[in-house]
């Protein structure tokens, strides 16, 4: 016999868990970018910080935990200069291609 599952029984999803190495990081971030709009890439990049640990990724980065916590959060809208800078602390940059 199958045991029905309720959804609110299932556990929380945590894409943090699943950024353990630079090309994860980087797989995850391409198919952000080639399939979503900006705002999920201002989420994406939250994740990958905290997989990394956002204090090292704001210090690297030149700017405060708490600020770099305000940018990254759903419905904000950082500067260019921001999104550039984590994205160097990540060791990741933004590429374009013909498609």
């Amino acid at each position: 016999m199958t045991k029905t599952i309720k959804a609110s029984e299932l556990p929380d999803f945590d894409i943090t868990e699943f950024l353990e190495t630079p090309d994860d990081i980087a797989a995850y971030l391409t198919v952000v970018l080639e399939e979503d709009g900006p705002e999920a890439l201002i989420q994406a990049l939250g994740d990958v910080s905290r997989a990394r640990g956002m204090t090292e990724i704001a210090k690297a980065a030149g700017v405060n935990r708490e600020s770099l916590y305000r940018a990254l959060q759903p419905g904000s809208h950082p500067r260019f200069e921001t999104i550039a800078k984590v994205c160097k602390a990540l060791g990741v940059r933004l590429a374009t291609h013909v498609a």
